[in-house]
């Protein structure tokens, strides 16, 4: 109760809907070698201060920072997330999809677009157009922002998107359902070659062949 209420006293301070370090945090480039302990074997910077919104920091930068909220980045698959126990205590993440990675539930901080979502998909992200389950309407703190700022534009360029999706998936499966009935024709029910003269005149071929002169060669030999 007590995070939440700071929470939303950090947002009326600033006079808008997010807190000032969030852009800042959703903009910054962690991972890096820290230019001031270059030399440290800890030098990987993948600390954020949410007080002083001034970069990535190492472990060893925090000497500087004992008495400031920080939180840490974590990384799956080349993407930064945090842990939902530590961002929920400065952020409000509803709506925002969550994913459990090492035992630990995380969310993005930043879209990851999908070229087009998978068959039988119910549910997208309303600003990237990543699956999602239902429960959800976004798949990152950085989609949850723009999704919030222009909702309306936003959910009509995904009932679009839907419906394109949709048209393309049925144009697709009427060509091949199309193409799969003309192999099927032309396999189990060839065409019947057209009549030729030669047929018409097997049957006289055949009745040519029967012999017509062996009654006159017996009674030959009778006389």
């Amino acid at each position: 109760m007590e995070s939440k209420t700071k929470n939303r006293r950090t947002m009326e301070e600033e006079g808008g809907k997010w807190p000032r370090w969030l852009k800042p945090l959703l903009s910054t480039q962690f991972f890096v070698q820290c230019k001031q302990h270059a030399d440290s074997h800890k030098s990987e910077c993948n600390m954020y201060c949410l007080d002083c919104s001034n970069g990535a920091l190492c472990s060893l930068c925090l000497s500087n920072h004992r008495d400031h909220r920080a939180i840490q980045i974590r990384r799956s698959s080349y993407h930064d997330v945090i842990r939902v126990n530590e961002i929920q205590k400065v952020l409000d993440i509803t709506g925002v999809q969550t994913y459990i990675i090492n035992s630990a539930r995380v969310v993005f901080l930043n879209e990851r677009p999908q070229p087009r979502p998978g068959k039988g998909v119910t549910n997208t992200c309303e600003v990237c157009t990543r699956s999602l389950l239902d429960s959800f309407r976004f798949c990152s703190l950085g989609c949850k922002i723009g999704g919030s700022s222009s909702s309306g534009h936003i959910e009509r360029k995904k009932r679009k998107n839907k419906f394109m999706n949709s048209s393309d998936s049925e144009e697709s499966y009427t060509t091949t359902g199309s193409d799969k009935s003309n192999i099927t024709t032309h396999s189990f029910t060839p065409s019947t070659p057209p009549p030729t003269m030669s047929g018409f005149r097997s049957p006289a071929k055949r009745r040519k062949g029967i012999p017509q002169r062996a009654p006159f060669g017996s009674l030959m030999l009778e006389f």
